[in-house]
């Protein structure tokens, strides 16, 4: 993988994180007070489950 892929890469995960604040800022509001009451261990597990099929979309992808 070249910088310009990685670079690629990066710019759209920062464009789709940003589109659920931009179209629904009310909705993003309730999504992370409910991510506020998860315990650290269901973060980590959605962490590693999030991870994972990345790594799976990568694997397929190659």
């Amino acid at each position: 993988m070249d910088s310009v892929n990685l670079l690629a890469a990066l710019a759209l995960v920062l464009v789709i994180e940003g589109l659920l604040p931009f179209l629904s800022p009310g909705g993003w509001r309730r999504l992370f007070a409910q991510l506020l009451q998860l315990q650290d261990g269901q973060i980590r597990f959605f962490g590693l489950c999030t991870v994972l099929a990345g790594l799976v979309l990568l694997w397929l992808a190659a």
